[in-house]
């Protein structure tokens, strides 16, 4: 089981503001908060998700997070967009993946991929 991730981040302020918004969906919520270093969420009772801010030019990452339902999928992908992330994948099936692959993409300002996926119904034939 993984205890938590850290996203690196250039910039506190814009990325803690994005992330409180992208995700809110998925159940996520801001539970620690040190300015202008790092910012934690805590999701099922746990702070398992961090942005830190890194001095040095960041190298992007990938971190997909679960989502609870498709409609979250879809609401975790607005919120992000609205909140400054840049589309990566649109909210959909990704039979590539697999027939219950149901996932949305975004980068942050950083260039990290992020990631909300459900795996709860299958896709529709074809």
């Amino acid at each position: 089981m993984i205890e938590h991730v850290s996203v690196p981040i250039s910039d506190y302020n814009k990325s803690r503001q994005l992330y409180v918004e992208a995700l809110k969906p998925l159940g996520y919520a801001l539970t620690s908060d040190y300015p202008s270093d790092a910012a934690g969420f805590m999701e099922g009772g746990h702070t398992s998700f961090w942005v830190v801010r890194k001095k040095k030019p960041v190298q992007p990452i990938h971190v997909a997070l679960l989502a609870p339902n498709k409609e979250a999928v879809d609401q975790f992908h607005s919120a992000a967009l609205n909140a400054g992330a840049k589309d990566n994948g649109p909210p959909g099936f990704r039979r590539q993946y697999g027939d219950d692959y149901y996932a949305a993409f975004v980068l942050d300002f950083d260039g990290n991929n992020v990631e909300a996926c459900y795996f709860g119904e299958k896709a529709p034939p074809e």
